[in-house]
């Protein structure tokens, strides 16, 4: 791995909206301890986001959500409605764990009893900065369901519940497409008994 060098010799802005997107002409070292030719690259502002996958540990079941992505609309072969944890972009001056109550009570009308951390990570760094904080929340499934979400933020969220085993299995067959959901699964697949024994499961 080379040395963490990076020189930039400018930065633009050529967009603001929602989201923004900078432009750098940069160079770095190599692996041979060269220096990279001069390079171009747009990098996407979105700031940092939290997801939380809501599991209820009496009814082994987790809290789930599907909802339309445009970005899944334009990718092939794929359904634009996705099912998905819940997430949220961590508001300035706003703790992790702070975003993933408030987001979980947005998108699902549950309240979280408990977070246990999952894993952070970068969600596409070949373009974008943003980091994904995870989290599983220890929740009371019972009664869940409907369609939430902010519709002043276009947000029409379908929520419900399924056992666990069965979202594992659509972990095998596909039906998961998105990497963050993914990601909570396979964590939630290989510490279920552990989180269990935590939240006291059969104590």
């Amino acid at each position: 791995m080379p040395e963490n060098n990076v020189v930039v010799t400018e930065r633009t802005t050529p967009y603001r909206g929602y989201m923004r997107l900078d432009h750098y002409k940069l160079r770095h070292t190599i692996f041979n301890g060269e220096w990279s030719h001069d390079l171009s690259r747009e990098v996407l502002e979105r700031g940092h986001a939290v997801s939380v996958l809501p599991y209820d540990p009496m009814k082994d079941e987790v809290v789930l959500i599907e909802q339309f992505r445009i970005g899944a609309y334009t990718a092939p072969e794929t359904s634009p409605w996705q099912i998905e944890c819940v997430a949220g972009v961590i508001e300035p001056h706003q703790l992790p764990e702070d975003t993933a109550h408030r987001e979980t009570e947005e998108e699902t009308k549950l309240r979280i009893l408990d977070l246990e951390p999952m894993h952070t990570y970068l969600s596409s760094p070949g373009c974008t900065s943003e980091t994904v904080q995870m989290f599983c929340g220890h929740v009371d499934a019972e009664g869940v369901g409907g369609v939430h979400g902010l519709a002043s933020e276009g947000e029409y969220i379908r929520v419900f519940s399924i056992p666990v085993e069965q979202a594992f299995a659509w972990l095998v067959n596909g039906r998961i497409e998105n990497g963050m959901t993914i990601i909570a699964l396979q964590w939630l697949k290989l510490n279920l008994s552990q989180i269990q024994s935590k939240w006291k499961v059969g104590g």
